[in-house]
């Protein structure tokens, strides 16, 4: 590499993976209100790199002339797509290109762009021309017209794929479906949560500290941005003409590693541990009013009937400690008898609707897969009922009774 095509390549950003907020203000032309900022993530793309350029010049010349950026990543490609970048410049001055040799990985590639930026919308585009570029104005227009966030969707109407096989889509369907499973609040809230095609506005992801693995980009944007306003456009993913497909086995473990470690950090583990502590604290009531009202040795009352009358004050118990503890700092910002009475019915009303569940899986485990005829077996059928409801009334309590809708809530 030559003295002067080291000068023309954008440096590399080291450290966390934060987009900083912008600084300064790109001078715009005439008209012209936000500059928009797009990345193309290459490796072994010398054969696509051009035609692509090409294309995303003269649409966003006529679109948005003088407004915008286009980052070339690449991952320092044996076949030397970043070379064939770097001689587009002179024809192309808005183009820019990065070199990565430390780091690999698409959804990286994407932040390291990101974070060189000057956009106050960025955006993220395939370099294989499996994304047509003339969808991108129409992406423009939907931030132009006030979303946080424009995707590019294979599920919704105009969208589709051109040549998969069953068993290609069945794969990615069955990735969505996992996705579900794993983190809903993530991945629902978009019908292609799998496009790599989207734009978005950096505030609503400035000094968010991404933690992405795999291709999957968009997930990390939707789980650790602050999104409101989505639109999505249909489009049909185009077959690959030249190169070979990056989609591989390895991509699919890396998109299941990532989600759980999406759903881990999303996951508010302290305010967590608290109502687990709170909750066990609650099993000593219950435990004990069950024993006191259904042992043979005592009033021996049925087993159902006594269940429903511990766990109700178990509740009881419950709320209480989690409004003072686990709950405190927001309950501080609810004073009074009435915001309290709101919370309890509704912490109630959740937790009963988790009993229904408790005394099923107890009469399940006790009746039907033999716990009874084992040493203590109401008692372990009952524990163990007791842990599998925990995680639902948590969760439900947490975006619900004491009204959390954030996930940087501790």
């Amino acid at each position: 590499m030559s003295n002067s095509q080291s000068e023309s390549l954008l440096p590399v950003p080291s450290g966390a993976l934060v987009i900083p907020p912008l600084s300064a203000a790109p001078v715009l032309t005439e008209g012209a209100s936000t500059f928009f900022s797009l990345i193309v993530p290459t490796y072994n793309e010398r054969k696509n790199i051009e035609q692509l350029v090409q294309r995303l010049c003269y649409l966003l010349d006529g679109g948005i002339p003088g407004a915008y950026e286009l980052i070339i990543v690449d991952d320092n490609s044996p076949d030397g797509t970043w070379q064939i970048a770097l001689e587009l410049m002179a024809q192309y001055p808005q183009l820019r290109v990065m070199r990565r040799v430390e780091e690999k990985g698409l959804s990286t590639a994407v932040i390291r762009g990101w974070q060189v930026a000057k956009g106050d919308v960025l955006g993220v585009i395939d370099g294989d021309l499996q994304h047509p570029p003339e969808l991108l104005l129409k992406l423009w227009q939907e931030i132009a017209g006030g979303a946080d966030l424009a995707i590019a969707s294979r599920h919704v109407e105009g969208g589709g794929v051109s040549q998969w096989s069953i068993i290609r889509r069945f794969l990615s369907r069955g990735a969505q479906l996992l996705g579900l499973v794993i983190c809903p609040e993530v991945i629902g809230r978009v019908s292609d949560p799998m496009t790599g095609y989207f734009l978005v506005r950096r505030t609503c992801i400035a000094n968010k500290t991404m933690n992405p693995l795999g291709y999957k980009i968009l997930i990390e944007v939707l789980g650790r941005g602050k999104i409101r306003w989505i639109a999505e456009v249909g489009y049909v993913f185009q077959e690959r003409q030249h190169g070979e497909s990056k989609v591989t086995g390895k991509q699919y473990i890396e998109y299941i590693q990532h989600l759980i470690r999406l759903r881990f950090s999303l996951w508010p583990i302290g305010r967590f541990f608290r109502f687990a502590i709170v909750g066990f604290s609650g099993v000593f009531v219950d435990m004990i009013v069950l024993y006191l009202l259904s042992d043979p040795s005592t009033l021996g009352w049925g087993l159902t009937r006594s269940k429903i009358i511990a766990s109700e004050l178990a509740i009881v118990n419950n709320f209480l400690w989690n409004d003072i503890w686990t709950f405190g700092d927001i309950s501080q910002h609810q004073p009074g008898k009435r915001q309290r009475l709101k919370r309890f019915l509704k912490f109630n009303i959740i937790c009963l609707a988790g009993l229904i569940l408790n005394v099923l899986v107890l009469n399940l485990l006790f009746n039907v897969f033999g716990f009874k005829y084992l040493p203590y077996g109401r008692y372990l059928a009952n524990l163990i009922a007791i842990v599998i409801v925990t995680f639902w009334n948590f969760w439900i309590n947490f975006k619900l009774s004491w009204r959390v809708t954030s996930v940087e809530n501790k």
